[in-house]
């Protein structure tokens, strides 16, 4: 008497591309093992379950955006071109909403891990590859490749979701040596910056994060933009906490891609390094 295995055909088309991350997945050890086991969408667990540490002796500058197209990944490049090598710009976010996909000098292609990565001078910059629904869907880094490595993480979600939400990048702003705040020198971009200020108050002491604000110099604010933001950036403010970025208009219309980075612009972003007292470059210049 023979045996007949009946095999249950697939309801949806499985594409190469699925086949190509399962196959990578396997060989990674990235497999279910036991029945009920998580799964993320891409084959994998998901972030949510996984933990990332910094090497010893890996610094980490986590920089957040308080809206929407502020300029945080301009500011994470910026300071990643003003410290001294070693150094790399991890951008978090989904690939549709990348700020860095035009910002390499070279393309060095996509890492087994599902990093995209490209370098800029002595900048390694990762970003993903594939569009992520939520927080906990953005990979683990890759591990650092020195000893004293300095990663600046772009983080691209709001923090109220960030902190949300209980994944690997979550804990790594709560543990990163120094938080940095974008926002512009209006008043909704401060009250969403004292929103933000608020919402790390349970994790970071007050001179722990630095405001990056970006817009006109400070003595040209509008009467009353510094109370704006409340009780926490106004103290902020008094506390000289903030690094003032400047506009840049052929900046602003182009978006980052392989030209130079305005000097003004990477000489703003080098204070932003001071308080974790790194050596700095001016080997990227206008």
């Amino acid at each position: 008497m023979s045996t007949r295995v009946i095999a249950q055909a697939s309801s949806r088309p499985v594409g190469v591309d699925e086949l190509k991350r399962a196959w990578n997945a396997v060989s990674a050890g990235e497999f279910r093992t036991s029945p009920g086991a998580g799964w993320g969408p891409r084959g994998r667990g998901t972030a949510a379950e996984e933990d990332w540490t910094p090497a010893d002796g890996e610094h980490t500058i986590a920089v957040i955006g308080c809206a929407g197209s502020v300029g945080a990944s301009t500011v994470a490049l910026a300071a990643g071109l003003a410290a001294a090598a070693p150094v790399r710009v991890i951008e978090c976010c989904s690939v549709t909403a990348s700020g860095l996909a035009a910002a390499s000098t070279a393309e060095l292609g996509l890492h087994p891990t599902d990093w995209r990565q490209g370098k800029r001078d002595h900048v390694l910059l990762e970003r993903a590859s594939e569009v992520l629904a939520g927080v906990d869907e953005v990979p683990l880094p890759t591990d650092a490749e020195h000893d004293t490595q300095l990663t600046i993480l772009d983080i691209g979600w709001e923090a109220g979701q960030l902190l949300a939400t209980d994944c690997w990048l979550a804990e790594a702003v709560r543990t990163a040596d120094q938080v940095v705040l974008v926002t512009t020198a209006t008043v909704p971009g401060m009250r969403r910056a004292g929103v933000a200020m608020d919402l790390l108050a349970g994790h970071w002491q007050p001179e722990q994060i630095t405001l990056a604000i970006r817009g006109p110099r400070r003595k040209k604010w509008p009467r009353g933009l510094e109370h704006a933001g409340g009780p926490a950036v106004r103290r902020a403010l008094d506390a000289d906490r903030c690094v003032e970025i400047p506009e840049d208009r052929e900046l602003a219309v182009n978006g980052l891609d392989s030209r130079p980075v305005p000097a003004p612009l990477i000489s703003a972003a080098r204070q932003l390094l001071e308080p974790q007292h790194l050596s700095t470059d001016t080997s990227e210049s206008a």
